[in-house]
């Protein structure tokens, strides 16, 4: 319920939505993929606790970056510190408020590849940001992801290689996977995407880490490391993720195959069903 209530007033309260939904219906926001976002600052006491009590519960539930703390970044206020390659800092930073960081990487250091990324070992809700910086001295939100389970820790990363590197989005489709348990499993792959920023020029680069909790602070600690030890890594990221897209074409492939013999079977199972009540 709270799920379907908030997702209605999502359309409603943003006029492109909303022309969508007035022209073609929900479907037509399900088609964009106009997934459940939430600013969780902005919630009030009451209405945060039934969103937690409903992610609990498993409802798939995206938030947003407060806005508070978007604008504070684009107008400059933020305070920021600088992360060295190769040392992890670790802190704790308040739900819905965000640690900025800012790293310095060389020409070969770009050329090589770098990597920042986050870990909560106590399972935090988190977002890992990346800025860039505007004319004014102000950052704006360039990339963002978000925090997700990999054994007793929750992390997450960004990977600028030189080369498109894929994350799997789980809340792609989810709406639509949930009325039909086919398209859930044919569509498994469709949130395997590749991330908009693949390199990074040489200079000062800025990230952030935001609380993503209901309730409590996140411990977290951040890492930003250059990928030049790691070229055989790097090879077989490339393998795996050409072997997951080849397979996501089969996939595609086979569920044409797959609905065209079931709505056959449907038709003679159909067409059998009436000649026997005859």
């Amino acid at each position: 319920m709270f799920k379907e209530v908030t997702f209605s007033y999502n359309i409603l309260s943003d006029p492109d939505k909303r022309h969508q939904y007035d022209t073609a219906g929900f479907e037509a926001v399900e088609a964009e993929n106009q997934e459940l976002e939430l600013d969780l600052s902005s919630l009030g006491a009451v209405n945060t606790m039934f969103a937690a009590l409903f992610s609990k519960l498993g409802v798939p539930i995206k938030t947003t970056v407060s806005a508070t703390v978007l604008e504070e970044a684009l107008n400059g206020v933020v305070t920021i510190q600088t992360l060295l390659l190769g040392q992890p800092v670790s802190r704790k930073v308040e739900k819905q408020c965000a640690h900025f960081y800012s790293v310095e990487i060389t020409e070969e250091e770009a050329r090589d590849g770098f990597v920042c990324r986050v870990q909560s070992s106590d399972k935090s809700k988190f977002k890992l940001l990346y800025f860039d910086l505007e004319e004014n001295g102000g950052l704006s939100l360039a990339l963002q992801e978000d925090s997700a389970k990999t054994g007793k820790v929750t992390s997450a990363g960004m990977y600028f290689l030189g080369f498109p590197v894929y994350r799997l989005d789980q809340t792609v489709n989810s709406v639509a996977a949930a009325k039909d348990p086919d398209t859930a499993f044919f569509k498994k792959l469709d949130g395997f995407q590749p991330c908009e920023i693949t390199e990074l020029k040489p200079g000062t680069h800025f990230f952030a880490v935001y609380g993503d909790n209901f309730f409590k602070s996140v411990s977290y600690t951040i890492e930003a490391i250059c990928t030049a030890p790691f070229i055989e890594e790097k090879e077989n990221l490339r393998a795996v993720e050409a072997e997951i897209l080849s397979k996501r074409v089969e996939l595609s492939k086979f569920e044409t195959e797959y609905r065209e013999v079931l709505a056959q079977f449907t038709e003679m199972t159909t067409r059998y069903t009436k000649e026997m009540q005859e």
